[in-house]
């Protein structure tokens, strides 16, 4: 039987109580690229199908039981007395599960599906090792537990970097945690791993070295990539792992046709979608589910989350597209700009210092400077809506809910609180007064007053 036919368990080793991150929010809960890391994390895994998914839980439980939902199966590992006590916390919840089990770290989100997909098919190459080990090569082995293995993969012995001897320290293939074996295999080692060291813990790692006392073959995957297996137990840890994220999407969107003008300016979600031939000038942020089609021009300093812009579509300077934002083709919203929950149509625009709140506004629709949408009477929202072709003057608000017809022009600084028919002009506003040398009258008398204060 092959990995691929094999049913699969993964078990994610979420327990630690994250004391370096010094945050009420759960080690693992916290984002990178707008995504909690174990989501990162499961996301990868999720292309492998496991039958089951297990995450053990400790110190934050309710929270990512919470944020979990029905998405994976916990299990609590209550006192914490290593990592190998952490996996057989899931033996129950696989209870009667014959298949394979893959070990992962919550706060280890970047292994690629690929990565884990070799460690099965490893699993179940033609010399079968009981246990697979995903190893890496970093830049300084420094003092992480070495994997003394072949140049086939077979493992002579797994050693912490303190019981190394000179040879050993040597080898710089480094033991990232992440195993794989059969739910059986796994288990039957786990219940033979004592706690005979310094910390009194009952150690993951320590399954190799019972497997091969006993005469059987483990194997070492090598990983592609130090980055892969990066974990994440500090503040700065974890920004260092949002710049990693952050300079290979740059450089994937640039290899897909996208022109960033300054690069290491720009910062994407997890799920930002470009086409090619979009233009990003600097500074420009991407929150979560924002789609961008070809041709768009997104303009400096301006912010987007949950938007789509059309193709050909202008957003910027100085723009925020918040969720809800429709730009349609070759519509344009300028400096200052804000939109939420508002579509605007083919060829329409909005060029500076207005808000279009819960609005829909058709196509070749121009709307001034200073324009609002009054949207919210401190209790519901309300629509507005404008037809193809209006002219909205500026400093107009539109009181919702309203209609303003095809062609209509409302003029400059109305304030606009019943619909306006197709073709109409409306025009709101107090008359002007105008009283013939007031002023002058005005600045003499209070220029005379303030002359007799400084006398007196």
């Amino acid at each position: 039987m092959t990995a691929s036919t094999r049913e699969l368990a993964i078990v994610v080793l979420a327990a630690g109580k994250g004391t370096r991150m010094k945050s009420d929010l759960h080690k693992v809960l916290h984002p990178i690229a707008g995504r909690p890391m174990i989501d990162h994390l499961l996301a990868s895994a999720a292309a492998l199908r496991p039958a089951k998914t297990v995450v053990v839980v400790g110190a934050g439980r309710e929270q990512l039981e919470m944020a979990l939902g029905d998405r994976a199966t916990t299990c609590l590992q209550e006192p914490q007395m290593g990592t190998g006590h952490a996996v057989q916390q899931a033996e129950r919840e696989l209870a009667g599960f014959s298949g394979d089990v893959l070990v992962l770290y919550g706060d280890v989100p970047f292994v690629k599906g690929e990565t884990m997909q070799a460690m099965l098919d490893r699993l179940h190459a033609e010399d079968r090792p009981k246990v697979v080990v995903l190893g890496f090569e970093p830049d300084d082995a420094g003092a992480y537990g070495r994997v003394i293995a072949d140049a086939g993969g077979r493992i002579s012995k797994m050693v912490e970097f303190k019981d190394a001897n000179e040879a050993e320290r040597a080898c710089t293939l480094c033991n990232s945690g992440l195993m794989a074996a059969s739910a059986a295999d796994m288990f039957d080692l786990l219940r033979r791993v004592g706690n005979d060291n310094a910390q009194g813990e009952y150690y993951l790692p320590d399954i190799v070295n019972i497997a091969i006392s006993d005469g059987e073959t483990c194997a070492a995957v090598p990983s592609d990539t130090p980055d892969e297996v990066r974990g994440i137990n500090s503040r700065a840890e974890l920004a260092a792992a949002e710049a990693l994220w952050q300079a290979e999407q740059r450089d994937y969107w640039m290899a897909e046709g996208v022109t960033l003008r300054a690069p290491e300016t720009v910062f994407f979600s997890w799920d930002t979608e470009l086409s090619a031939d979009v233009t990003i000038e600097p500074n420009v942020v991407f929150g979560p589910g924002v789609t961008v089609a070809r041709g768009a021009h997104i303009k400096a300093f301006s912010h987007l989350e949950g938007a789509s812009v059309g193709e050909g579509a202008q957003v910027g300077p100085y723009a925020r597209l918040r969720p809800g934002a429709v730009m349609g083709k070759n519509s344009f919203v300028g400096n200052f700009v804000e939109m939420k929950k508002a579509t605007l149509g083919e060829g329409a625009k909005a060029s500076h210092l207005t808000y279009l709140g819960d609005a829909e506004v058709g196509a070749g629709a121009n709307i001034g400077a200073g324009t609002i949408t009054c949207n919210y009477d401190g209790y519901f929202k309300y629509k507005t809506v404008i037809g193809e072709n209006a002219f909205i003057g500026s400093n107009s608000a539109l009181i919702a809910p309203v209609t303003i017809g095809r062609d209509a022009i409302v003029a400059a600084g109305s304030a606009v609180s019943r619909d306006v028919d197709d073709g109409d002009l409306r025009m709101v506003r107090g008359e002007q007064i105008v009283k013939p040398g007031w002023a002058d009258r005005f600045h003499d008398a209070m220029k005379k007053k303030k002359a007799a204060a400084k006398k007196s």
